[in-house]
């Protein structure tokens, strides 16, 4: 199974980014998580990105606050998917972070979901990864009939509410 790689901006993101990295303990879906920095270790960064698919990577999630370039570097360095979680933050609510995730040239695309939206992150690469895994494609199957049946089962309490 191919690793996806959860990187943050700040350590101060591992709170939001905390959802996708226990989904992807529930889902036995190796993974690494580094902080990198757009603007302080853009070498780094660089480096990460460009070695990921020689280092057994299949999907990147990168998580960054106010400018959030952290997932547009990482998609200039590989042709990995990139998936970017757009953080909060104290100035603008994560406004800043969305667009700046979000509007990417032509050529360079970063998949963006909901602001501190790790979960879905960390399942949009569960699914990217599973197209190759059997197994994992089962995981899935069986998490999504579990979220329906939990619908379902508050659908029948409120039923007996009313």
């Amino acid at each position: 199974m191919k690793k996806t790689a959860v990187i943050m901006g700040s350590i101060s993101d591992l709170n939001a980014v905390q959802p996708a990295v226990d989904l992807l303990k529930e889902l036995s879906i190796p993974f690494e998580a580094h902080v990198y920095s757009a603007h302080r270790t853009p070498q780094e960064t660089s480096s990460f990105a460009a070695t990921a698919k020689d280092n057994g990577f299949g999907v990147i999630i990168a998580a960054a606050g106010k400018a959030a370039h952290l997932a547009g570097a990482i998609a200039a360095a590989t042709t990995l998917p990139v998936i970017g979680i757009p953080i909060k933050s104290s100035t603008l609510d994560g406004l800043d972070a969305l667009l700046s995730t979000v509007q990417m040239p032509q050529g360079l695309p970063v998949a963006t979901v909901a602001i501190d939206g790790s979960y879905n992150a960390a399942m949009l690469a569960a699914q990217i990864i599973a197209v190759e895994d059997v197994e994992l494609a089962g995981k899935l199957a069986a998490l999504r009939r579990s979220m329906s049946e939990n619908v379902l089962k508050k659908d029948a309490e409120l039923q007996e509410r009313l």
